[in-house]
């Protein structure tokens, strides 16, 4: 049995929360645009509510690019709380 990590639950939770589409059951391969409904302005607001609930330094456009689906975006987060707990970033 594999146990989640309560960061990956929480930002599956925010992500389905706040989706145009939301489906019954959220997978890491949904889709954000063509899946859940994710329009650009959505997908900000999604940013910055992942920034402020982590407390997260704001994330730059390119740092956004190819982040197309909800397990790519739990990937962004972890990978930048890892930096930030490590010193890696600076908020």
């Amino acid at each position: 049995m594999t146990v989640e990590s309560p960061v990956a639950v929480r930002i599956r939770g925010i992500v389905a929360a706040m989706a145009p589409q939301p489906p019954e059951k959220l997978a890491d391969t949904h889709r954000l645009i063509e899946d859940l409904g994710f329009d650009s302005l959505r997908l900000m607001e999604l940013t910055v509510v992942l920034e402020r609930s982590f407390e997260l330094p704001r994330y730059r456009p390119e740092d956004l690019m190819g982040v197309l689906r909800v397990g790519e975006v739990i990937d962004l987060v972890t990978g930048t709380l890892a930096s930030v707990n490590s010193g890696e970033v600076t908020a």
